[in-house]
C-alpha cells in the first residue's frame, strides 16, 4: 500500500508505504469499542468519598433509652438516618475501575482504527514537520494549507518542544508522539497527521 506525501504547502513531493498489517485490515467496530472502553476506564480515578460507621466521628453511646419514651428506638449518633452520621452505601475512593484485554487485542484495535482513517481518506502524510521557533499562528497556517477535517491529531517520531508549544493554543489540534498513539485521540480527531519518520514507526508497530 501507498500514500501519497505532501509537503507543507500540500504539494506532492513523492510517495511512502503503508504496512497492510497496520493500515490494511478490516475495521472491527465491536473490538475499537471494547479497546476504547478499556483506555476509559483505566484512566478512571475514584475522587468521591463517603464515611462508614467506623470512620464518622463521636460517641458510641446510645442516644436515649430503648423503652418507655413513646419514641422509636435509636441507636448512636452515627446511625445513617441522622445529620451528620454514617453514609449507607455511598461511593468509596477505593474502587476498581480497571478492566483488562489481550495485548494482541489491543493492538488490532489500534490498527483497525489506523485503518480507518486510511479508508476514510482521513490520513496525511507530510515530509516533516519542523518549526523554527514556537509560533501559534504560524502552526495555523500550516494547518490551514493542509486538506484537514475540523479536528486533526499531530504525531512525530520524537518529542519537539517547538511543535508542542505551537499546537497548544489551538483547539482543534492535538500534539502526540507516534509511540503513543491511543484509541481515545484517535477517535477523538477527525484527521491524523504524520510525517515520514513517525509513519516508519507506525509500520514497525506490526514487526
Amino acid at each position: 500500500m501507498n500514500t501519497k506525501v505532501y509537503d507543507l504547502k500540500w504539494k506532492e513531493t513523492g510517495s511512502a508505504t503503508l504496512s497492510k498489517d497496520v493500515f490494511g485490515l478490516e475495521v472491527n467496530e465491536d473490538l475499537i469499542h471494547r479497546a476504547l472502553i478499556l483506555q476509559l476506564a483505566n484512566a478512571r480515578v475514584a475522587i468521591a468519598h463517603t464515611k462508614t460507621r467506623g470512620e464518622r466521628r463521636g460517641s458510641t453511646r446510645k442516644l436515649f433509652r430503648q423503652k418507655g419514651t413513646g419514641r422509636a428506638r435509636m441507636g448512636s449518633n452515627r446511625s445513617p438516618i441522622r445529620k451528620k452520621g454514617w453514609v449507607a452505601f455511598g461511593p468509596r475512593n477505593d474502587r476498581n475501575f480497571t478492566l483488562s484485554m489481550n495485548r494482541k487485542e489491543r493492538q488490532k484495535a489500534l490498527f483497525c482504527v489506523l485503518s480507518s482513517k486510511v479508508k476514510n481518506k482521513q490520513l496525511v502524510v507530510v515530509k516533516t514537520l519542523e518549526m523554527k521557533e514556537a509560533k501559534t499562528k504560524a502552526m495555523n497556517a500550516v494547518m490551514q494549507a493542509l486538506p484537514l477535517g475540523k479536528t486533526a491529531l499531530v504525531a512525530l517520531a520524537e518529542k519537539n518542544e517547538n511543535i508542542e508549544r505551537s499546537i497548544s493554543n489551538l483547539k482543534t489540534v492535538k500534539y502526540v508522539q507516534a509511540a503513543y498513539l491511543n484509541m481515545a485521540d484517535l477517535l477523538k480527531y477527525e484527521s491524523l497527521i504524520l510525517t515520514e519518520d513517525s509513519l516508519k514507526q507506525v509500520n514497525a508497530l506490526a514487526a
